[in-house]
């Protein structure tokens, strides 16, 4: 991890807005999941306000970024946009990252519970090392601000079907109340589980998506 720096973005990183916006779009598109869209514009005002990490390799080039958001009046946070540049990836810098980003938002937001939605595994994984807990979506802020965020995801339309209680997404919350409670469900031998669950909630939601819409139509 000696080739990058990872820090708390600010003033001189504003010119990696754009091609960090970009990147988030076609990992998503890759990924063939969703992500609310963010603004070169967004992602500069967080690095004004303190509340992104940057990570540049010692080359000066941009290497990945996460920023923070908060919801209800700043009792929950979430870390949210993680993404690293391809040529970079599987080198452990999310890890760094997410390391990163935690501390920061813990930080500035010492009593906040911090959440995330995510679908995929590695991020969970490191969710999990870092304290976070998987749980229901009820558990999630109800902020609207929050959930209309959801409207540009490719996703929307389950999240919507499902009245806002479940979709593709997990969602894992660390309570800074509970900190000094063991945990680590996220052990080697359970991530073959979950990969398999996540397929299933995957096929599942789509196919009833897929009779939704039918049955719409028929109508």
């Amino acid at each position: 991890m000696q080739h990058f720096v990872v820090q708390v973005a600010n003033l001189q990183h504003l010119h990696f807005a754009e091609i960090i916006c970009n990147e988030m779009e076609l990992s998503a598109k890759a990924r063939g999941t969703g992500i609310a869209k963010r603004t070169p514009d967004y992602i500069r005002q967080k690095m004004l306000e303190g509340k992104a990490v940057i990570a540049l390799h010692k080359n000066g080039n941009w290497a990945g970024f996460c920023y923070i958001e908060t919801w209800s009046h700043g009792k929950y946070v979430a870390n949210s946009g993680l993404i690293v540049s391809p040529e970079y990836r599987k080198s452990g810098l999310a890890t760094l990252i997410k390391q990163k980003i935690f501390q920061l938002s813990r930080n500035k937001f010492p009593e906040a519970k911090i959440f995330g939605l995510t679908t995929g595994l590695a991020v969970m994984k490191i969710n999990s090392e870092l304290g976070y807990e998987p749980v229901t979506y009820s558990e999630l802020t109800q902020d609207e601000a929050f959930w209309k965020g959801c409207q540009s995801c490719v996703n929307f339309e389950i999240l919507k079907s499902k009245e806002r209680k479940n979709c593709l997404c997990t969602a894992m919350l660390f309570n800074p109340a509970e900190k000094n409670k063991p945990r680590r469900w996220f052990d080697l031998g359970q991530q073959k589980v979950m990969e398999r669950l996540l397929r299933m909630k995957q096929t599942i939601f789509l196919k009833k998506l897929r009779i939704t819409k039918k049955e719409t139509i028929t109508i």
